[in-house]
């Protein structure tokens, strides 16, 4: 079993207080009910997301919107079960919202998760929007060390030499330091 399942479903079960319908959707293996669940009126959050988060690792396009405000919401299992679905669920809206939620300022609180999103997509808009991120990062008293940081790693990871100027940047922060020497390693070298 799929350790992102396993939280998730520990998480649900609890929040639903281990109803007959958490075990239904649990159990289903019926798309058209998952999907159905999105759309209808009065449902819980957490069936929404169990929902969502099973046809995105399916495949189907349905969960997007659903897995997208997941991602963005302010508790962090669910963003982090939102874009382990939406990084299986290969939609190529996805990178443009992830992106679209890392660079947005007002939630920017909840840019974690889209930030790794973006790593593990590895698409064209990744490093633009981590540059971005981390850019805003490097003002001094910034609260969100976490999101810095992980823009750094990723920017490593990704490997890419349009990062290599915010990288050398945020060699000055301290928190920032180690991990920025690694990821500047990681680049290809300058001609």
């Amino acid at each position: 079993m799929d350790e992102e399942w396993r939280a998730l479903t520990e998480r649900l079960r609890q929040e639903s207080r281990g109803t007959a319908a958490y075990d239904r959707l649990v159990a289903t293996e019926d798309h058209e009910e998952l999907a159905e669940v999105l759309t209808a009126a009065g449902q819980p959050l957490w069936a929404r997301e169990l929902a969502a988060f099973r046809l995105g690792v399916a495949g189907d396009r349905r969960a997007f919107e659903s897995l997208v405000l997941l991602l963005n919401h302010r508790d962090p299992p669910r963003c982090a079960g939102a874009a382990h679905a939406l990084a299986r669920l290969k939609d190529p809206r996805t990178a443009r919202a992830a992106a679209a939620l890392a660079t947005n300022e007002l939630r920017v609180a909840y840019a974690l998760h889209p930030v790794r999103l973006l790593v593990e997509l590895r698409a064209p808009e990744s490093v633009p929007a981590l540059v971005t991120t981390l850019e805003r990062r490097l003002r001094p008293h910034d609260p969100y060390r976490r999101v810095a940081l992980a823009c750094v790693e990723g920017l490593g990871v990704l490997g890419d030499g349009r990062a290599r100027r915010v990288l050398n940047e945020a060699l000055a922060h301290p928190a920032l330091a180690e991990a920025a020497v690694h990821a500047l390693a990681r680049l290809p070298r300058e001609t």
